[in-house]
């Protein structure tokens, strides 16, 4: 069982930046996928970004230009930077794993963005 925490979250004025990061229980050298997911209030949830074993990214419309997923295998942790924050960024932040076949999730980092 693959245990990943988030942090980084918080309230922040629009415009600002915030760095979330998603730390492992284990290795995350062989996770075949990590990625971002947001829940924000009355919407689905979505993918924020993606970032493949061998590198590749794919991000959201709404992320374009101002998210960037990487990670850093040293410290098993993947990480999520976000600037110029928009109200609309308003959401709950997962982190998603997937690793031997199975699906993990993390419990979730608050980013609340004021107009």
């Amino acid at each position: 069982q693959v245990q990943l925490v988030e942090s980084g979250g918080g309230l922040v004025q629009a415009g600002g930046s915030l760095r979330l990061s998603c730390a492992a229980s284990e290795s995350i050298s062989t996770f075949h996928v990590m990625g971002w997911y947001r829940h924000a209030p009355g919407k689905q949830r979505e993918l924020v970004a993606a970032l493949s074993l061998g590198g590749g990214t794919k991000y959201a419309d709404s992320a374009q230009g101002r998210f960037t997923i990487y990670r850093d295998n040293a410290k098993n942790t993947l990480y999520l930077q976000i600037n110029n924050l928009e109200p609309e960024d308003t959401a709950v932040y997962y982190c998603n794993a997937g690793a031997r076949g199975l699906e993990f999730w993390g419990q979730g980092t608050l980013v609340t963005v004021s107009s």
